[in-house]
């Protein structure tokens, strides 16, 4: 078994090497690459992308996954080599459904479309950008047809990002949340003068903001000796390696919320990935269980530490002493109150935590109706500002706040966007443990004391890496599958509070 585990290894090990090879040069095509490196940089992403496909669906691997198995029969279900065999055999049979050339052209279409998604966003011109995602649909479209599916070509995307999941499951889980959302964004919409946040628009010097941000981070418990942060155009985390994990962030002087509560979200994906164990490193057990499981790391940083009252209880006379002038005859409760104010916006990653899902929920049909051929690209524009009016009630004022505002659609990666919607969940169901287990959280929170959360979070969840899958994780972890009910009840206290709803309710009795 040595042997063979040892040679599987290796050859994972050098897929693994050039996968990071290429999320470096994504890394610098989206901060500090010139606009004219564009086409040498798709040529050598799809080589490098090529290249990896190839070594990874090899005989030789597949041999070796038949002596693997073998051998790791009689070993515990969650051990280090039953896991890496398991989830290795998984990854191969998908990955021999894609041929290399097609591996190869997803990549060159996405870094090539990126380029055009940025100038049409800039411009807010929608038709810059759209002869390329038409190519991506396709593309996404010969993935789905290539991994196969028996009811929706959806399907065969989301078993790739999320296991386990199905389209029907999925949109029970957004069925159940629109039924407790809207009737929320309702009552917080009549009494929408409760809370101020003009605050937030006084004007913050931007590198002030920046500093303050990484700061801010760091005491959070993202390692700067293993991370740095940029700026880009739309903010992202990568990983290269146990030991270098960046984030970026923007930054807006009339917007505060944006660049801090930006930050927090991407190292709550980068401290998820200094978590992983480093006797996982370069097997494909290094990662986070799925998109949505990483995506819980980084609402539950931003929404559920990050715009917590007790958070701010700690953070706020530091942020004050930072901006006295915007900040002044302001405390920390109504700043509390100010970044989570719920009202219809436009921009997802700037949403309050009770609309943010609906943003999702857009996407995630608009998807589906691409791939399923009842939507052309060329009418995407008209569609999408349709269902925002029906969903969040407002009229998109141009393509920049509307379709081109996330930059997913210029790479071919359909399926991403709901585990945004099942981070949300996750984080909360995640939450309810960690508070049966910390009960004096919210106490350490106030003074400013993060390490016995971060520590649970890397026990019980970031040290597994991709061991198991999104459900295997939470019934080992919380006792029970994936269920939005925590969420629920999290969100319908916090904006009762906030918004005295309850109060309200019973001086109307």
């Amino acid at each position: 078994m040595p042997d063979t585990l040892d040679r599987l290894k290796t050859i994972l090990g050098e897929v693994s090497d050039l996968h990071r090879a290429g999320a470096v040069l994504d890394w610098d095509q989206e901060t500090y690459m010139p606009h004219g490196g564009v086409q040498n940089r798709s040529k050598q992403l799809s080589t490098l992308s090529e290249v990896a496909h190839r070594r990874f669906i090899s005989d030789e691997v597949g041999r070796l996954l038949d002596e693997a198995e073998t051998q790791v029969a009689n070993l515990p279900f969650d051990s280090d080599d039953a896991s890496l065999v398991r989830v290795t055999r998984r990854e191969y049979e998908q990955d021999r459904k894609l041929p290399p050339e097609l591996v190869a052209e997803l990549t060159r279409a996405g870094s090539t479309a990126r380029p055009f998604w940025q100038q049409a966003r800039r411009e807010a011109n929608f038709s810059l950008f759209a002869p390329y995602l038409e190519k991506n649909v396709e593309l996404n479209i010969k993935v789905a047809q290539a991994l196969g599916f028996e009811k929706r070509p959806y399907d065969a995307l989301l078993n790739r990002t999320e296991p386990g999941l199905t389209t029907d499951q999925l949109e029970a889980i957004f069925a159940e949340l629109k039924t407790a959302i809207v009737p929320l964004v309702a009552d917080i919409k009549r009494h929408a003068d409760a809370v101020d946040d003009s605050v937030l628009r006084r004007g913050f010097d931007p590198d002030k903001q920046v500093k303050y941000a990484l700061e801010t981070v760091a005491r959070l418990g993202y390692d700067l000796e293993r991370g740095r942060q940029d700026i880009s155009t739309h903010p992202f985390s990568i990983a290269f390696g146990p030991g270098d994990v960046r984030i970026t962030t923007r930054v807006s002087r009339d917007f505060f919320n944006e660049c801090l509560f930006g930050s927090i979200h991407e190292a709550g994906h980068g401290m998820y990935f200094q978590g992983v164990g480093r006797n996982l490193d370069r097997t494909p057990l290094w990662d986070g269980a799925s998109p949505g499981v990483h995506e819980s790391q980084s609402r539950l940083w931003e929404n559920l530490v990050g715009r917590s009252l007790a958070f701010w209880h700690h953070f706020f006379p530091g942020l004050r002493e930072t901006f006295p002038e915007p900040l002044k005859g302001v405390d920390a409760e109504g700043f509390y109150r100010a970044v989570n104010k719920s009202y219809p916006s436009f921009i997802r990653v700037e949403a309050d935590e009770v609309t943010y899902n609906l943003h999702v929920l857009l996407r995630f049909e608009l998807e589906n109706d691409m791939l399923e051929g009842k939507l052309k690209v060329r009418d995407l524009p008209e569609a999408w500002n349709e269902l925002f009016k029906s969903y969040v009630g407002l009229d998109v004022p141009n393509d920049r706040e509307g379709v081109l505002q996330d930059i997913h659609w210029s790479f071919v990666g359909f399926a991403e966007f709901p585990g945004y919607t099942l981070g949300n969940i996750i984080s909360a169901q995640l939450m309810e443990k960690i508070r049966s287990d910390i009960p004096e959280l919210d106490l350490q929170i106030e003074r400013g004391e993060f390490g016995n959360l971060l520590g649970w979070l890397q026990e019980h969840v970031y040290k597994h890496g991709r061991k198991f899958t999104p459900g295997e994780l939470l019934e080992r972890v919380t006792g029970r599958g994936l269920t939005p009910k925590p969420w629920i009840a999290y969100v319908r206290q916090k904006y009762g509070w906030i918004y005295g709803l309850d109060q309200l309710e019973a001086d109307a009795v």
